[in-house]
């Protein structure tokens, strides 16, 4: 349980991401408009250019498919790059520690996780990668992805805009959020880090003695650089094997609260610009309420957790309080990252940052987390019209049988893309290539396998195995599950509301979707699909693993 503190310190880091993300909300709308802002001198000549070097025309107005295809076909180029550079590290520059290029299975699944905004980790930093790589592979696919994430949701939140006659320009906003929005913050974020102590230089490993008399060699590099686009693009690929549990990557419990900001801040401004970007302030009410409340139901699930699950221990540097609360807000935001290891997280701990990835909207990562509630919200006015005798309406717009399939069909993509190779890797028995672990049943196992994959198609990236993953299967099952995870219910949600532009629209609903009571429907109506969905395999992971250790507790 928590003290009266450390409840406080919740609530403080929350109520700054909600203030901060509501100030900066109209300055990403006018980014997201192409309203003018101070920038555009010194911005708009580079941006020109950029235009001109990929051959796009930024006067070009997107239906759906031309949007969803811009940003599909940018972001392979963008793996393809990737791909080359860590394949290739061994004789690239900028490697003092003379690593090898990456196994081409690793370089795949690496490569399809940065580019999604995933950041699985089958390997350690470290120990791997070079700078040369750190900086222009993974960092770059970093800011790439995190752009993406923010222009598919400025373009489904267009395709719902009354009066909205396209989606947009994936060239022209995928420039300017990189420009105005990534880049600034992250410069921002990344001198205030270092200020804290997280280390930023390409010098090399430095070898030093101990008071013992012993020589240890820190591992420093490029770290606070990475260490503000992993947070702020809820991206959550660390420099380091350890991640953010290391102590160079996050030095103290300043920079500790700072990253648990960071993740928050853009998911929480994204849910005040829908309301901006389509002129129903309102209609922010059920996303905001709705989001905020489930991460605070994952938070009281967390900590209320006081069984151990079996494992080394809690890290004891920020203690089990600020490890629990990084693992809920973490899978929460979909980040990935991690303060401590997650088989010292108590199995209440592990079961609320699956529900996390699961619903993916509590906000959910940036971008996708505002499309995903969208959809909750569509699902639910179309269950309220039957209870009622309604039409269902969303923004003046009647929901169809059209729309509530496209819906349903985005929603299942995620259960069939974790169950199914979650059964195959016990199937196969590709379990038992991963060091230390059994293909026999135990709840601690399964557990492992579930949260891999869940992990995957949730483009959450946290997993228990890390670099013990290495293998064939696990490189090219969670690569393909990512692929599927990230890319097909964008194109689903984009195709819904692209189908939503020149429709009829009503002057008044039949019903209301911006109040208090909506939004306690809205909850129960996403918990109600996840629980059905999921609960099964819940119950075989960590509710098992919990009364498991309840039973043992009081033996």
């Amino acid at each position: 349980m928590i003290d009266v503190i450390q409840a406080l310190a919740v609530i403080g880091i929350l109520a700054a991401a909600l203030v901060s993300g509501s100030l900066l909300a109209p300055y990403v709308v006018r980014v997201l408009t192409g309203a003018p802002t101070r920038l555009d001198r010194f911005l708009d000549p580079v941006e020109k250019r950029v235009y001109g070097l990929i051959g796009a025309d930024p006067t070009v107005a997107m239906g759906w498919k031309q949007y969803f295809f811009a940003a599909l076909l940018l972001n392979l180029a963008q793996m393809a790059i990737a791909f080359a550079i860590l394949v290739a590290q061994g004789v690239l520059p900028l490697n003092p520690q003379g690593f090898p290029g990456l196994r081409w299975d690793l370089a795949l699944n690496t490569v399809v996780s940065f580019a999604t905004n995933t950041n699985l980790q089958h390997y350690a930093g470290e120990a791997t990668l070079s700078y040369f790589s750190q900086m222009t592979a993974i960092q770059f696919l970093q800011f790439t992805s995190a752009a993406t994430g923010v222009c598919v949701m400025a373009a489904m939140v267009r395709g719902f805009k009354p009066g909205s006659a396209h989606m947009g320009n994936f060239y022209v906003d995928f420039v300017r959020v990189l420009t105005r929005i990534i880049l600034p913050l992250c410069i921002l974020a990344a001198l205030v880090l270092v200020a804290l102590g997280v280390p930023q230089t390409i010098g090399g490993y430095v070898a030093v003695k101990t008071v013992e008399g012993a020589t240890q060699t820190l591992l420093v590099g490029p770290v606070a650089s990475l260490v503000a686009i992993m947070q702020i693009g809820t991206n959550g690929g660390g420099y380091f094997g350890a991640n953010s549990a290391y102590p160079f990557q996050n030095p103290n419990p300043a920079t500790d609260v700072l990253q648990i900001y960071l993740m928050l801040l853009i998911p929480t401004t994204l849910v005040f610009v829908f309301g901006e970007m389509i002129g129903k302030k309102k209609e922010t009410r059920p996303i905001l309420i709705g989001s905020y409340s489930l991460l605070a139901i994952d938070l009281v699930i967390g900590f209320l957790g006081s069984i151990p699950t079996v494992g080394p221990g809690i890290e004891t540097r920020f203690g089990g309080f600020f490890s629990t609360f990084w693992t809920v807000i973490t899978t929460a935001v979909t980040t990935g990252s991690v303060n401590a290891s997650l088989s010292g997280i108590n199995p209440l701990g592990i079961l609320s940052a699956f529900m996390g990835m699961l619903i993916q909207a509590t906000p959910g990562g940036k971008g996708v987390g505002v499309m995903y509630m969208i959809m909750y919200i569509v699902i639910t006015v179309f269950v309220v019209g039957l209870m009622t005798g309604r039409t269902p309406e969303y923004l003046g717009v009647k929901i169809n049988a059209r729309d509530v399939k496209l819906v349903m069909v985005a929603f299942l993509v995620h259960p069939i893309a974790i169950l199914v190779p979650t059964i195959a890797a016990y199937a196969t028995k590709a379990v038992d290539a991963i060091p230390g672990f059994t293909s026999l049943p135990t709840s601690v196992g399964f557990t492992q396998v579930l949260y891999e994959f869940a992990s995957s198609a949730a483009n959450n990236g946290s997993d228990f195995f890390g670099a013990a993953a290495n293998t064939p299967f696990f490189n090219l099952s969670t690569a393909a599950v990512i692929f599927v995870g990230r890319y097909v219910p964008i194109a689903i949600l984009l195709a819904l509301a692209g189908s939503m532009i020149g429709r009829k629209r009503v002057a008044e609903q039949s019903l209301r979707t911006d109040g208090a009571a909506f939004s306690v429907v809205l909850i129960g109506s996403i918990l109600l699909l996840v629980v059905l969905a999921f609960l099964p395999f819940l119950m075989l992971g960590p509710l098992l693993t919990y009364f498991q250790g309840m039973v043992n507790f009081f033996g």
